[in-house]
């Protein structure tokens, strides 16, 4: 990766056409919320009001997901949401694993310059991108996992969840209990960063001799 800022990824991502999905898009979809926050969602890829304003989870199920954050006391401005990857595929379908490689630098920089605390994985494709591991999401989901010094929380895409049943589904209930656990996780003092070693008192002789 050789960009130095998420602004510089960002640039390269609106003009990307590394994979088939290029010539479908109308725009690609890179992010939304805030590259400050703590908390990061990662999902699938762009559905068609997505992929038309330019945003993520802006449909029915980006409404579902701004009712779960609004349940923890958050909203958009208080995480940063993004997919796995940035370009709608046509009539929704999954992607495919060229396109998901091919995407790859674009959430791997995301990922490196905004440095969520927690990340909530929503669906089997984001889940398995972040833990690196071919898992089935009504396994994983609920539960928490430390990578790279980050809390990684699986749970159900909000579009599986309505088109399981909405809010009368397991699958919701499933939801709420896991917006819970990213809401105790949030609350948790953030793992304190180990203070800079004491010079051993030769390499301090050492140095003062340089000067």
């Amino acid at each position: 990766m050789t960009w130095q800022t998420l602004a510089e990824a960002r640039d390269e991502a609106l003009t990307c056409t590394k994979c088939r999905l290029a010539g479908g898009r109308t725009q690609v979809v890179w992010m939304d919320g805030n590259p400050e926050a703590p908390l990061m969602f990662v999902g699938e890829a762009p559905g068609f009001h997505e992929d038309r304003q330019g945003l993520p989870f802006v449909g029915a199920a980006g409404q579902l997901l701004d009712t779960m954050l609004g349940s923890i006391g958050l909203d958009r401005s208080r995480c940063s949401i993004c997919n796995v990857i940035k370009c709608r595929p046509p009539g929704n379908r999954d992607p495919m694993p060229d396109e998901i490689e091919a995407c790859r630098p674009f959430l791997e920089a995301q990922l490196q310059f905004i440095k969520p605390r927690v990340i909530v994985t929503l669906g089997n494709f984001a889940t398995r991108f972040v833990l690196a591991k071919q898992v089935s999401i009504s396994r994983v989901r609920g539960q928490r996992f430390e990578v790279d010094g980050r809390t990684v929380i699986p749970t159900y895409h909000p579009a599986a969840v309505l088109h399981g049943g909405g809010n009368a589904s397991p699958a919701f209930k499933a939801l709420q209990e896991d917006f819970r656990l990213v809401a105790s996780v949030l609350a948790e003092p953030p793992p304190a960063i180990p203070d800079e070693p004491e010079p051993a008192p030769e390499e301090t002789a050492e140095q003062e001799a340089l000067f």
